[in-house]
């Protein structure tokens, strides 16, 4: 690469902060300044020992008296935070060249807004930053200068294959999706489906929110938004294809009817190590299509019947304002009491629906507004499960 980058990762325990850092074990040019973690201490005390980053942030507040910075670096020069200002702190540190946000949820948003506010290059993880707050972020991108490179698969394919036209010459993008474990699941088992079932994604590993969203594709639905969000597209540009052996991570269709697709084994290194090096590309850990193998590509319209979340990010791209947040903290609260056995897997998306439908809507929500009706959406979740 040209030059060295400093990265700050905002979420270094979960899944994709753990396959950044293997990115950056791989690659020369690139150092850890910072990260961050929540509940997985001691993992992030073995990333902090081995990376030595100058700041190590504790986001929950609550640790702040059982955790010192010896815990982490054993009297090295690494400096512990704690909380969201620690958070803030290092996404706007002056030394550091690339945010990566992937802390899950709208526990994300405040940080990724804090960087793209003082114009750091975000690699943009947490998609529900731009499903929330997409106008703000988008507006207050474009005052700061601010680049997001995407880093979910599918949206970061879009912006490879985008590399080969012009945006004006953009006709529609299509996002893949596995499917998940129930794409051909009898639709009247779906009721019955159990917790153990939902995790099981049959492609990818991830965290527990993130599998349950594969699960009644409200993941996709939140892409749909996303999209609209990162490459300024209106509903009708957007569509949705199975495609179950995940080897093609999105397409986009140009004007003069060519599709460019991007492909690559499912390994979310490859669009993390793109956020990190772009524009430039490099060898990297991601593994490589074996093209000896014999591949077969699947491609299928989704069944909107079977997956009825496809219809609330359609719904909420032609709407906007303050149905992203809305939708989002609603799917949060749902499948936060799904996991615990208060809510049957398909009454998430029925309960996300009945709150969305009923909410306030603010065309043009402020940043206080968007915590407002995330707040309200959540409280809803809970009445309509006592209901």
């Amino acid at each position: 690469m040209a030059a060295r980058k400093r990265i700050a990762i905002l979420g270094s325990t979960g899944s994709i902060g753990k396959s950044a850092l293997d990115v950056v074990r791989n690659l020369e040019g690139l150092e850890i300044f910072a990260i961050s973690g929540r509940s997985q201490i001691e993992l992030l005390k073995q990333q902090a020992v081995e990376f030595q980053p100058r700041f190590v942030v504790a986001a929950d507040d609550r640790l702040s008296e059982e955790i010192s910075a010896v815990d982490f670096t054993g009297g090295g020069a690494t400096e512990l935070l704690v909380g969201r200002q620690g958070l803030i702190q290092i996404a706007t540190a002056p030394e550091v060249d690339i945010v990566l946000a992937a802390i899950v949820g709208f526990a994300g948003l405040e940080s990724a807004m804090a960087a793209v506010q003082c114009g750091k290059q975000l690699a943009l993880a947490n998609k529900e930053t731009l499903v929330v707050a997409g106008q703000l972020i988008t507006e207050l991108a474009v005052q700061s200068g601010t680049q997001i490179l995407p880093v979910d698969s599918e949206h970061s394919a879009i912006f490879q294959a985008m590399q080969t036209g012009q945006q004006k010459e953009v006709r529609k993008v299509v996002l893949t999706a596995s499917g998940g474990p129930f794409r051909s699941a009898p639709k009247a088992s779906l009721g019955a489906v159990t917790v153990e079932q939902a995790l099981a994604h049959p492609t990818w590993q991830m965290g527990q929110k993130i599998s349950i969203d594969s699960a009644t594709m409200m993941n996709k639905a939140l892409e749909i938004i996303e999209a609209k969000w990162l490459f300024g597209l209106s509903a009708d540009q957007i569509e949705v294809v199975i495609h179950p052996q995940s080897l093609v991570h999105s397409m986009v269709t140009f004007t003069d009817q060519s599709t460019i697709a991007q492909i690559s084994p499912p390994d979310m290194r490859l669009p993390i190590q793109y956020a990190f090096t772009w524009p430039e590309r490099v060898a990297g850990p991601a593994p490589e299509m074996d093209w000896s193998q014999t591949y077969q590509l699947d491609f299928s319209p989704p069944d909107f019947d079977r997956f009825p979340a496809l219809k609330l990010g359609f719904e909420v791209v032609e709407k906007g304002g303050s149905s992203g947040a809305v939708i989002n903290a609603a799917n949060e609260a749902a499948v936060d009491a799904f996991l615990k056995s208060e809510l049957s897997f398909t009454d998430i998306v029925t309960a996300c629906r009945e709150v969305l439908e009923h909410h306030n809507f603010e065309a043009h929500p402020s940043f206080e507004q968007l915590v407002a009706a995330d707040r309200w959406a959540r409280e809803e979740i809970s009445r309509w499960i006592a209901a």
